[in-house]
């Protein structure tokens, strides 16, 4: 692989309904397994097609897990500029936060099936690609949690020598949790579980960093 960005060749629809096919694939299949004659099958193409656009299975893979993980970046970034940009009540604002981060999971069900692609199948997919995810994916996330927090502090409410610690903390006090035991959406908790995991999660977070000591 040249460049680890997307690529842009070919017919734009083409491309979309290839990067959509094989989302799908991928997600059902693995990166493993899966197999350009099946994406070409699913987004109704010839392999030559798909071989316009892309050069091979690898750059196949990392557009579609680069161009997922962008669409769920910008949605998240729309969350916490609504829930995090001014501070009313802190508790109920991380928890508010939090939840509509995990209710954000199943807007993108076949992103985060190829998620759970990449960290069934780390050890077989080629570490550019690994690199390129993380860089993209959920270090863009944590990295734009991080000026929210120090903002937060910055007005006293909370007590946080290194942003992207504390975001890394809230992030696995709350989202990653559930994260993990759904799998990421693919089994569901009941609301309330949900809140309690989330609420339990931001107190001890504020314990933590809180301004005057626990």
């Amino acid at each position: 692989m040249n460049e680890l960005r997307p690529q842009r060749r070919g017919r734009p629809d083409k491309r979309q309904a290839i990067l959509r096919a094989a989302r799908k694939v991928f997600g059902n299949e693995g990166y493993t397994r899966a197999s350009m004659e099946a994406i070409a099958a699913e987004a109704a193409v010839s392999k030559r097609t798909i071989y316009n656009h892309f050069t091979d299975k690898e750059r196949l893979f990392l557009d579609v897990a680069l161009e997922g993980a962008n669409d769920v970046t910008a949605t998240i970034a729309q969350i916490m500029d609504r829930h995090l940009r001014k501070i009313v009540d802190l508790e109920q604002d991380l928890i508010d936060f939090s939840l509509d981060r995990i209710a954000a999971v199943t807007e993108f069900p076949d992103h985060f099936a190829l998620v759970r692609v990449i960290e069934a199948e780390a050890n077989r997919i080629p570490l550019p690609i690994l690199r390129a995810w993380i860089e993209v994916g959920p270090q863009t996330a944590h990295l734009r949690l991080a000026p929210y927090l120090r903002k937060i502090a910055d007005r006293g409410l909370l007590r946080i020598d290194d942003a992207n610690t504390a975001a890394a903390h809230l992030t696995l006090l709350t989202i990653t949790d559930v994260n993990n035991q759904t799998f990421y959406g693919a089994r569901p908790l009941p609301d309330e579980e949900i809140r309690e995991t989330v609420t339990a999660g931001v107190r001890a977070f504020i314990r933590a960093y809180h301004p005057h000591g626990s």
